[in-house]
Formats: structure tokens, C-alpha cells, sequence
């Protein structure tokens, strides 16, 4: 699963994402499209409970769960006529999950901002409105094709269509895909549209190193807040690309000291990298023993089978039970043996939906 970053121009994308995967991979200059083939990245998910869970098993190994980053070049207005080789980077776009938006709310005279001033409304604006604007471009040359089927009688044609035909003046009045009310069926067909404002997308506020302890005092990230809530039903992750990749070097001990004296306890990285995970639709299982603690990625609403799955397809195919503790009574209980007199460990079976934070151990055929 991927997650691509964009925003326009000079808005601290590539210094982001260099942060989130403590490299220098992507060139942050002081100039539009410094940026034009995508950046990739993978970065690991923070996650308190592997701690724990490496205590409890007495294992020196631990492996985290990971996700993937795209470093997108800038958009501008008009990139969906093709303006700042927009074509190629909305097709970029088209290949990730989710979006993290990048939007700037620093002023910094020696920082070209490409539209003059800061204004982070405008910004989130201008680049919805391009993501639009492809997105009507494709339905509308969809919907002759679509008409011919549904004419035919074939029901799928039938219900694309009428989706179809929802999602013109839905685009039209400039509302991204994601925010019109659909039901589950349609959500499916959304998928296959591939449609770029149907992304889910977490905005990311790009704030100055004085204003990382006061974020809620930063009358851009109010703006962003009050906006993205109100027309995109999404969140927002306030933080500072700058401070964020003065920390590529440090230890975590001296990255902590480094963020106590401005005045913060947690990384902004780490908040965005959580919230592009949630984003995706994504969520932890784990296995735990002597040999490892290990964090498994599976999407939220994945049963028993699907989950054993993504540790080797035998698992799936073989399923007969899943062992599985909680977390939180693992924890709380301090060991496997004081969890299992508790009557707190589970035989689950096929139709189980796995839970964030189960502990779990697959008994399968071969």
C-alpha cells in the first residue's frame, strides 16, 4: 500500500519526505519542479506496543510494521490541461492509495511560494480542483461506453452508469469523490474507477520551527482545520518538514532531547506515519515468541484465514484456528502463561474478523 505526497510547488514535500524515510533520496531546493520522477520510500510504522510485547517474549528481534511513501512533484493550476507536465504527475497520483497533501503555513521570504503569497486555503483549492477536473475528464468519456451496456440490459452497466451520472454534477460543483454519500456497492465501483479525488487524503501542515509548540496559535493550521473538516471529512497533521529532517542524523535519545527544548514530547514524522497507516485502511496484528515479536499489516476487516495469509499463503490455504490474545490483556497480565490461566487466549475460526493489537499463533494443515 502506498501513500504518495503532494501539494504544490516549494511546500516542503520532498524535505518530508526525506524526514519520514531518514534519507536524502529526494532534492528540496528553492525552486519549482526540483522534483519530477517520483521518489520512493519505505517507511516503518511507529509502535509503542512492540516494546512490550519484546519484553513479555524475551527475544531480541523485533520487527516492525512498514508502509510505502511516493515523493510526488509539485501540481499547479491547470496541471490537468497538462500545465508543469501535470499529466505525468497526476498519473503518478493515480498509482498510490492514499494522499498525504503537504500544504504550506509558513511565511519564509526566502522560500518562493509559486502563487505570491501564503494561503493554505487557496493552495488546498487549487490542487483538489485539478484532481477534479481529471476526475470529471475521465467519467465523462466513460459514460458513452457505459450507456451502450446498460442498453443492453447488463445490470453492472446499468448501476455504473447511474454512479457515473451522480458524480458529473457532484464534480462539477467542485466536490472531490470522496465526499459523495455512497453505498457500499458504489464504493466498490469507485475503486475501479481509479478516480484521484476519491482518495482518501490527510492533510499535513507544514508549520515553522517557532510554531511547533503552539500549533493550535498558528492561524494557517486553524484555517486548514476548520476547511478540511467542513468540505473534505479529513484530518490533519500539523509539523515541521525543516525540524523534522535536522533529526536524520541524531540518535532517538538526541532526536528526544533535540524536540524537548522546542518545547514538544513526540515527533510530527511519527503522527504523520500513524495517521497515513489509519489512512490506508490499514491495521496491526501480532506474533510473538522467543525467536521474534513481529507487527503484521492487514487491512481493517480482514478475517482469521486472510490474516494468516500474509505470513505465507500455506497459512490461508491450510486454516483450521487461530490462537489469539489481545494486546491490552497481554500486556496488562505480563506474560503468555498469566494470560492463559486468565482464560484470556481464544480459539477463533474462519469467520473471525481480526482486531487491531491481537496477538496471534495459526494452527494449519499442510
Amino acid at each position: 500500500m502506498k501513500a504518495g505526497i503532494v501539494g504544490l510547488p516549494n511546500v516542503g514535500k520532498s524535505t518530508l519526505f526525506n524526514a519520514l524515510t531518514r534519507s536524502r533520496k529526494a532534492e528540496a531546493a528553492n525552486y519549482p519542479f526540483c522534483t519530477i520522477d517520483p521518489n520512493v520510500g519505505v517507511v516503518t510504522v511507529p509502535d509503542a506496543r512492540l516494546a512490550v510485547l519484546q519484553k513479555i517474549a524475551k527475544t531480541s528481534v523485533v520487527i516492525p510494521a512498514a508502509i510505502e511513501f511516493v515523493d510526488i512533484a509539485g501540481l499547479v493550476a491547470g496541471a490537468s490541461k497538462g500545465e508543469g507536465l501535470g499529466n505525468q504527475f497526476l498519473a503518478n497520483i493515480r498509482e498510490v492509495d492514499a494522499i498525504v497533501h503537504v500544504v504550506r503555513c509558513f511565511v519564509d521570504d526566502d522560500v518562493i511560494h509559486t502563487m505570491g503569497s501564503v494561503d493554505p486555503v487557496r493552495d488546498i483549492d487549487v490542487i483538489t480542483t485539478e484532481l477534479i477536473l481529471a476526475d470529471l475528464d475521465a467519467v465523462e468519456k466513460r459514460i458513452p461506453k457505459t450507456q451502450k451496456s446498460a442498453k443492453s440490459g447488463d445490470k453492472d452497466a446499468q448501476a455504473e452508469l447511474a454512479l457515473l451520472e451522480r458524480l458529473v454534477p457532484h464534480l462539477n460543483e467542485n466536490k472531490p469523490a470522496n465526499v459523495l454519500d455512497t453505498t457500499d456497492d458504489e464504493k466498490k465501483l469507485l475503486k475501479h474507477f481509479q478516480l484521484l479525488s476519491a482518495k482518501p487524503v490527510l492533510y499535513a501542515c507544514n508549520v515553522a520551527e517557532g510554531d511547533l509548540a503552539d500549533v493550535d496559535g498558528n492561524p494557517y493550521v486553524k484555517q486548514v482545520a476548520e476547511f478540511v473538516r467542513a468540505h473534505h471529512d479529513a484530518a490533519y497533521v500539523p509539523i515541521s518538514a525543516r525540524i523534522e529532517y535536522e533529526l536524520i542524523d541524531l540518535s532517538p535519545e538526541e532526536a528526544k532531547e533535540f524536540l524537548k527544548d522546542l518545547g514538544v514530547d513526540d515527533s510530527g514524522v511519527s503522527a504523520l506515519i500513524r495517521g497515513s497507516y489509519d489512512l490506508l485502511g490499514l491495521q496491526t496484528y501480532f506474533t510473538a515468541g522467543e525467536k521474534e515479536v513481529r507487527a503484521w499489516t492487514i487491512k481493517k476487516g480482514f478475517k482469521a484465514p486472510q490474516a494468516a495469509g500474509v505470513i505465507h499463503t500455506d497459512f490461508e490455504k491450510g486454516f483450521i484456528k487461530a490462537e489469539v490474545v489481545s494486546y491490552e490483556d497481554l500486556s496488562t497480565l505480563g506474560s503468555t502463561a498469566a494470560a492463559r490461566d486468565a482464560g484470556k487466549y481464544r480459539l477463533e475460526g474462519k469467520e473471525y474478523v481480526f482486531k487491531d493489537g491481537d496477538v496471534a499463533l495459526f494452527r494449519f494443515a499442510n
